[in-house]
């Protein structure tokens, strides 16, 4: 039994990394099960199979993998393939349109999971399977399951200043903080960003005007030199010198100071924090059943740790909390600490706004 259960854990790696086809998978453990009994009498094996978790590329590929990956699948036998490409808002939809949708899970903003769930492209979460008791209050949604904590915040190259910028009015000010700044190239925090930079509060954001951040965004675009889409971009404008500031995701932010021996810093003031999820895309190839097996086994607070070390995602699970060393909490975004130097982010204001307010935004940055 050991010996087909080395096997068996040897082969799904294989077919995780793309070593043997999803079809020879099948063929060798059919064959492994067939040899040994107690293999086939384990409803884990006998459903093994191959889930696709879209997620927004770079180091999270990786971590994605380690922390929850691997042990789903040694835990069920069914393979869980990372794809980086960012499942945006508009790309989940065309998955689902196509009739044939290829991915299965999705890190998704709760916004577009809330847009997307009216128009029927998501599957409910089964909240049978996967516990809310294990969420923060109020961040489980009907077709989104939260997974973690991340801010928009200011990234810089300490190198290049005197002072730390101090909030979003430095990050537009190029006269006393010099250099090419990086937006973020779908719209979300961009908005907030710019009108705190304005001048507005951070507890009158909402609900935001519109027109007020795209003047501001209109008038500061000399100033940006890339607008990036993943989180792979957000770190390589800082790391190459094309940016001296960023408005990047914590979860990078915390990565790109260790890749850059701290020359990077990123600062919480006026971060914008929102919550990741994980939604499933109806017809899913690998059945909705074992996607929402998937997400459960996300909320394991050790599981979510993992994350947190690897890209300083905030645990969802507040349990993990207790379990974060006294040193690592400056990078979680949703130690009080910094929660408190924070505006979150109204989900149900990006839910009925969105569409709109990107396309009015992608007008301005690709004029």
């Amino acid at each position: 039994m050991e010996k087909e259960l080395t096997t068996l854990q040897a082969l799904t790696a294989r077919a995780r990394r793309g070593e043997i086809s999803r079809r020879d998978f099948t063929i060798l453990v059919a064959g492994l099960v067939a040899s040994a009994p107690l293999l086939r009498s384990t409803q884990a094996y006998a459903q093994a199979s191959e889930l696709v978790l879209v997620n927004w590329g770079g180091d999270a590929i990786t971590a994605y993998g380690e922390a929850y990956g691997e042990p789903f699948t040694a835990e069920t036998g069914i393979v869980v393939k990372m794809d980086g490409s960012g499942p945006t808002e508009g790309a989940v939809a065309t998955q689902f349109k196509s009739g044939k949708p290829t991915w299965d899970l999705v890190d998704i903003d709760p916004f577009s999971a809330i847009a997307l769930g009216k128009q029927g492209m998501l599957e409910p979460i089964d909240y049978a399977v996967v516990d809310k008791s294990k969420f923060r209050p109020g961040f489980g949604w009907e077709h989104a399951a939260s997974t973690y904590f991340f801010s928009y915040v200011i990234a810089y190259d300490s190198a290049q200043f005197e002072t730390a910028p101090t909030g979003m009015a430095d990050f537009f000010d190029v006269e006393k903080f010099p250099g090419k700044r990086s937006l973020y190239k779908w719209g979300a925090a961009m908005w907030e960003a710019a009108l705190m930079a304005d001048g507005v509060a951070p507890d009158q954001l909402y609900p935001l005007d519109l027109k007020r951040a795209h003047d501001k965004i209109a008038a500061f675009k000399d100033n940006v030199i890339s607008y990036w889409g993943g989180g792979a971009e957000s770190q390589s404008v800082l790391l190459n010198g094309e940016a001296s500031m960023a408005i990047i995701w914590s979860t990078r932010g915390s990565l790109i100071e260790q890749d850059s021996g701290g020359q990077i810093k990123f600062i919480w003031d006026q971060g914008i924090i929102s919550p990741g999820a994980l939604s499933v895309i109806k017809g899913n190839p690998g059945g909705k059943e074992a996607a929402m097996k998937f997400i459960a086994s996300t909320q394991d607070p050790k599981k979510q740790l993992v994350m947190f070390e690897k890209l300083g995602q905030g645990p969802a699970n507040p349990e993990a909390d207790g379990l974060i060393a006294e040193d690592r909490k400056r990078f979680n975004p949703v130690d009080p600490a910094n929660m408190e130097k924070q505006v979150a982010m109204n989900m149900d204001w990006y839910a009925e706004n969105y569409g709109k307010a990107l396309d009015e935004y992608t007008k301005i940055i690709s004029a």
